[in-house]
């Protein structure tokens, strides 16, 4: 019989990269190749907990993240006992911040302590023997989700590839000039009917190409417009395009501390939340915040695009806080997600069922994916 407490015997990352014949295509940049980096944490009894690191960019990033967990973040975990994993990602965020800000890396650090922190989560609802949504609160195992990644280029027939994997909602990138952002709502418009079209301009807008949009977009009745301009401009001109737009607001990957989470919160700008928790405060930070958005009466859909394994916790977080929300599900190439996201790989009518296993329920093969590791 195992106890809530645990003694960490080994935390190792392992960063991985899978070539692609496509690109992932934002407003920014262009994605050559997709890289995950795994984080595995192991208690004295052997009992073995996943999580993931966000490690999109730049290109020589995840490699940055992997070395940043197993040189500078996991030797001082080892061989400490917890009670509980907020106790490790408060111990790992204080002890790190002025070495944060001596290197000017605030993010990366974010990033690898969430990834460690999802694998000490998985590891603890393992040993109490729950699913994690359930340890977490929640009440069923089924939750929504949509098709995200849908790149300029191919955009109908990514969509129709979606649906017929059994999605019933759509995400489209924008940010790529006025007339093919257009030419895209209005395909994709026409191929999913009735259901679910949202739109992600990646910050690529500045407000005044935002507003000139707005009114250009209203005929596509979609259920939010994510990021129209940089998360860092003014809360005043994030207000201008709320007063002018007529679907919601979303956006929260990019905000990385409590102050800024509390600030949208306390706004009506935002009506849709995107928290992503493999980039910016594992389940330690982001279970409290999910509910918050909730009682904000604002909507929470975490934002996800990256290997599997921080895919499926995202789906846990989903499920266990018990919202209404779709699960961002990437439609790229990508077997570093397919091969460990569990049930999130089938999709049915729109939504997937997480089951009732332990923790994540997940035992990463790692031999199907031993010709892409790098570290």
């Amino acid at each position: 019989m195992t106890t809530d407490d645990f003694t960490i015997r080994s935390i190792e990352a392992l960063c991985y990269r899978y070539p692609l014949a496509t690109p992932v295509v934002t407003s920014f940049g262009k994605m050559l190749n997709r890289p995950a980096v795994f984080i595995r944490a192991v208690d004295e009894d052997g009992v073995e907990g996943w999580g993931e690191a966000w490690s999109n960019f730049p290109a020589p990033g995840a490699e940055h993240r992997a070395r940043l967990v197993n040189e500078v973040l996991a030797p001082g975990l080892v061989g400490r006992k917890f009670d509980h994993p907020a106790q490790a990602f408060d111990i790992l965020t204080r002890g790190t911040e002025v070495l944060a800000l001596q290197c000017g890396e605030p993010g990366p650090f974010a990033q690898a302590i969430s990834g460690i922190d999802l694998a000490l989560w998985d590891l603890f609802a393992r040993r109490r023997h729950l699913p994690l949504w359930r340890l977490l609160g929640g009440r069923a195992s089924t939750i929504k989700v949509y098709a995200s990644g849908i790149n300029p280029s191919g955009a109908a027939q990514t969509a129709e590839a979606a649906l017929k994997r059994g999605h019933r909602a759509l995400k489209l990138k924008v940010g790529f000039g006025a007339d093919t952002d257009l030419a895209n709502l209005a395909a994709l418009r026409a191929i999913a009917g009735t259901r679910m079209l949202a739109a992600d301009a990646n910050q690529g807008w500045s407000v005044d190409q935002a507003l000139e949009m707005l009114p250009r977009l209203a005929e596509f009745d979609l259920r939010w417009l994510e990021e129209p301009i940089r998360a860092d401009r003014p809360r005043e001109e994030w207000h201008k395009l709320r007063a002018s737009a007529k679907m919601p607001i979303a956006a929260g990957e990019n905000i990385a501390s409590v102050e800024g989470f509390k600030q949208v919160l306390a706004e009506d700008v935002l009506g849709v939340v995107q928290p992503d928790i493999a980039k910016w405060g594992g389940l330690s930070a982001c279970v409290g915040l999910a509910s918050d958005i909730l009682k904000a009466g604002k909507t929470f859909c975490p934002h996800y695009l990256g290997g599997g394994i921080g895919l499926l916790a995202s789906a846990h977080l989903l499920a266990g806080i018990a919202g209404d929300g779709w699960l961002e599900v990437d439609t790229n190439d990508n077997p570093l997600r397919d091969l460990f996201c569990g049930p999130v790989a089938s999709v049915k009518n729109g939504t997937i069922d997480l089951g009732e296993g332990p923790g994540l329920d997940l035992s990463p093969d790692l031999a199907t994916i031993v010709n892409y590791r790098f570290i």
